[in-house]
C-alpha cells in the first residue's frame, strides 16, 4: 500500500519562474518518475523559494530516489498519517450521535 508523504523542496527563486520553466521542471521529474516505481507524483504547491510537494510512494527512499534521479532536492521528508479537512467535524459528531 502506498503511503503519503509531503516533500519540502529548497529551490531558490522557484516562485519567479515562468509556466514554461515550470512546465520543464514537471518533464524533467515526469522523466524521472518514469525510471521508477511505487511512487507518484500527485501534485506542487510553488512558494518563493520552496515547493511542497505531494507523493504517493511505497517508502521514503523512493522519494530519495526521485529526488537525485531528478536533481531536485528533497529537503524534508515527512509521512502523512491522517488527513482532516472541513468535513472532519461532521463525521466525528455523526459517530458521536450513534455512540
Amino acid at each position: 500500500m502506498l503511503k503519503r508523504f509531503v516533500i519540502e523542496r529548497d529551490l531558490p527563486g522557484v516562485g519567479r519562474m515562468s509556466e514554461a520553466e515550470l512546465g520543464d521542471a514537471a518533464r524533467v521529474s515526469n522523466g524521472a518518475l518514469a525510471r521508477l516505481s511505487g511512487v507518484q507524483w500527485q501534485h506542487s504547491y510553488v512558494a518563493a523559494d520552496k515547493t511542497f510537494c505531494l507523493y504517493l510512494a511505497d517508502s521514503e527512499e523512493a522519494i530519495r530516489e526521485h529526488a537525485r534521479l531528478s536533481g531536485f532536492p528533497a529537503s524534508r521528508i515527512t509521512e502523512i498519517g491522517r488527513i482532516i479537512d472541513p468535513t472532519t467535524e461532521r463525521h466525528f459528531m455523526a459517530d458521536r450521535a450513534s455512540e
